[in-house]
């Protein structure tokens, strides 16, 4: 038989699809994958129920269905003040697919790509499988400032787009509006993309601020921003992600979109409208409550010794776990608490190519908080086991 793709045979399960099943292997309590463990608003959930029996069960628009995409437009002005017409809205099934079609909209082979790590596992394979060539800009724990002269350095001629991420998945760290700045002169200079991933701009916390890289001068026309239903109304299973941008950009969006799942499921759709047009004390009280769980988890990991950094978004907070006393590096580490204290987590060197710190674990805290306060319980217990063992 002649061979697969090379490069897809060399791609790896993903680091969450393997805790995920270890967890379950060994009855942990997943704070691994970044999902919740309660269904989101009651109302959203029953608009979908309800939209499966209208009699409007076919094909959506390719675009997706019209109310929704007004409805993101409005949302877009409504948090933002961006003014983004319907034409420049298109409905993904899920982010990773928005992620995937912005990508093949804007890149031809020989492209760069702009990449800043610690990033999210889907982002290189599919620069590469588009036949790009990633270069990638590190940020450092425990800030995560960003690195401006190496940013700087890595932009190029050939230079095409700037993938950007936050709220940060693994970090959690809200980008500030200097830092904003900085990246949007570069793109200007260079005359490239921005593709931004913003599926957790609704999940940020006290003290700091989403700012949209859309709304700084020069950037609307050469930006591409994506939401997601899942994150905002913590219903990930539902997979209903969404592109904003210029409607010329979202056209050839709209054309990837095409090719890989044409449309989404449009009874989730009509829901989604529903849920953006919720008032603001939904979107602020999910945000508080995000941040009640965050200080939960904080505060029981500090107690038991793990050093903490500074999460102002997301679902995750990551912690340094080397004052511990484990020898091993942060994939053993995650591994064992799995298998011996019933807690999984994701060890932070996964997000990065290469050497990568190993001393840094991602916790996820979109859980219950009694689920929160038992993890906690579990790590004390088994700490105190092999400090019994030593």
């Amino acid at each position: 038989m002649k061979p697969a793709n090379a490069l897809l045979e060399q791609t790896g399960t993903t680091i969450f699809t393997i805790m995920s099943a270890l967890a379950t292997q060994h009855g942990a309590i997943n704070l691994g994958q970044g999902f919740p463990d309660t269904d989101g608003p009651a109302d959203v959930v029953q608009a979908a129920a309800d939209a499966l029996l209208d009699q409007r069960n076919q094909y959506a628009p390719l675009t997706g269905l019209p109310e929704l995409r007004a409805a993101v437009a409005a949302a877009n002005k409504r948090f933002y003040g961006l003014d983004i017409d319907p034409t420049g809205v298109v409905i993904t099934s899920g982010a990773t697919e928005a992620i995937t079609a912005c990508l093949m909209a804007l890149l031809n082979p020989g492209d760069e790509v702009v990449l800043i790590e610690p990033l999210y596992d889907t982002y290189l394979p599919v620069v590469t499988l588009l036949g790009a060539t990633a270069k990638l800009v590190r940020l450092n724990p425990p800030d995560w400032a960003l690195p401006r002269e190496e940013l700087a350095a890595a932009f190029s001629p050939r230079t095409k787009l700037l993938l950007l991420n936050s709220p940060m998945n693994p970090t959690g760290k809200v980008f500030s509006a200097d830092e904003l700045a900085f990246i949007s002169e570069k793109l200007r200079e260079h005359d490239a993309y921005a593709v931004c991933d913003e599926v957790y701009e609704h999940l940020v916390f006290r003290g700091a601020r989403h700012i949209p890289l859309m709304t700084l001068p020069g950037m609307a026309a050469r930006t591409l921003r994506i939401g997601s239903a899942g994150k905002t109304f913590s219903l990930t299973g539902w997979k209903i992600g969404y592109v904003s941008g210029s409607p010329a950009l979202a056209a050839l969006v709209a054309k990837a979109h095409q090719n890989l799942t044409f449309a989404s499921a449009p009874n989730l759709q009509r829901a989604v409208a529903l849920g953006l047009a919720k008032s603001d004390a939904y979107f602020a009280g999910l945000a508080d409550d995000l941040q009640e769980r965050r200080d939960i988890l904080d505060a029981g990991l500090r107690r038991l010794g793990f050093k903490t950094l500074p999460a102002d978004g997301s679902y995750f907070i990551t912690a340094d776990v080397s004052g511990l006393g484990y020898n091993g590096d942060d994939v053993a580490f995650c591994r064992t608490i799995t298998e011996q204290a019933g807690v999984a987590a994701i060890p932070v060197s996964a997000f990065y190519v290469g050497t990568a710190p190993t001393q840094y674990v991602r916790f996820a805290f979109c859980k219950r908080p009694e689920i929160l306060h038992e993890a906690v319980t579990r790590l004390e217990r088994w700490l105190v086991s092999q400090s019994a063992l030593a």
